[in-house]
């Protein structure tokens, strides 16, 4: 039977009251990033516990690493007394001190990745479970229940945010390549500008310009990849099926996708930075504590009191800002992937 040229022929190209899938898919972006007040609270008492836990795991981490570094910065006290004491010059880490500190470094950086990794998995499944619940108007739900529905295919969805996140650090590892390699003078005809001078319009466009260009390919390719974790935990589909799915989903919604990404990478970066600054009381305690715990060794103190205010803002990016995150991916997956007509394009019951 002929059928009218406007009319479109795939299935999935309108919604099931017959809007156009554009016009469905573009949706709402204010909604879309306030998801998290149509979340079960049961899914918030769950974040609130998992943001306690990784608090006491990553300070358990950053507490060992100064344990383990302890005696490397007391050696590096000591080697600076002594030459302040024969009025000789002296360079601070010196005495074989880097190599031991970066020794400490490349096994908190790891311990700390995997916890992020973790954190990350765990509430992106948890907020996919909520949103589903909200969707299908099932009732209020309890941390335990989203606890239970989110950890069987939490293996899965932690091989899904592993290969997510290696290839958002390709592109931020390519960006800070890019810009070390123009830094050094490794390009021809553009130049490393001085201290003070004006920089050229070869070494802004190929120095700066191209660097972050390449380096925005990694929010961007997150926001694409974002909806993978709800797809293997609700659609029980395997992480590189998942994953192709999130690519095809957000496809569909090519703007809003974009917002929801910008908006959210923009209010990460802003929270740390406010973080960072709002964390100078607490860090002067600590600076102050440290300084009477190792005896006034500035050494050690002076890089807690360096890294603690990012430490701060990291450990409350999870209650703060991942619920709108999570929240927001979670209901943008829901909005389009639910225009499919057939079932199993809406995932399997959350009790399968």
């Amino acid at each position: 039977m002929a059928h009218d040229g406007n009319q479109p022929t795939d299935p999935a190209a309108a919604d099931i009251d017959g809007r156009p899938a554009e016009q469905t898919a573009r949706g709402n972006l204010g909604e879309t990033l306030g998801a998290v007040r149509h979340q079960p609270r049961g899914v918030y008492s769950f974040t609130l516990r998992v943001s306690a836990l990784t608090a006491v795991l990553g300070c358990t981490v950053l507490a060992g690493g100064f344990a383990a570094a302890w005696d490397t910065f007391a050696g590096v006290r000591a080697y600076a007394d002594r030459n302040i004491a024969n009025e000789d010059s002296y360079v601070a880490y010196a005495e074989d001190a880097m190599p031991e500190l970066a020794k400490v470094a490349f096994v908190m950086i790891p311990a700390l990745l995997v916890l992020a990794l973790l954190v990350l998995t765990v509430l992106h499944a948890a907020y996919a479970v909520g949103a589903a619940q909200t969707a299908h108007d099932d009732g209020p739900l309890s941390a335990h229940e989203v606890w239970r529905r989110a950890r069987r295919r939490l293996p899965a969805a932690l091989a899904v945010n592993a290969l997510t996140g290696l290839a958002v650090g390709a592109a931020v590892w390519a960006a800070l390549m890019l810009w070390a390699y123009v830094e050094s003078g490794g390009v021809p005809g553009v130049e490393p500008t001085p201290i003070g001078e004006t920089a050229t319009p070869q070494y802004t466009l190929v120095g700066w310009v191209l660097p972050i260009a390449v380096g925005c390919l990694g929010p961007l390719l997150y926001s694409r990849l974002a909806l993978a974790t709800a797809e293997t935990v609700l659609a029980h589909r395997s992480p590189f099926a998942a994953l192709c799915r999130s690519w095809v989903l957000t496809r569909r919604a090519r703007l809003r996708t974009l917002g929801v990404g910008a908006a959210v990478t923009a209010a990460a970066v802003l929270f740390v930075r406010l973080a960072q600054y709002a964390a100078a009381p607490l860090v002067h305690c600590a600076g102050l504590g440290m300084l009477w715990l190792s005896d006034d060794n500035v050494w050690i103190t002076g890089v807690l009191v360096k890294v603690l205010p990012t430490v701060v803002a990291l450990l409350l990016l999870p209650p703060v800002i991942m619920p709108v995150v999570c929240a927001a991916f979670a209901r943008l997956r829901e909005d389009v992937a639910g225009r499919c007509s057939r079932p199993a394009e809406r995932g399997l019951p959350l009790d399968a």
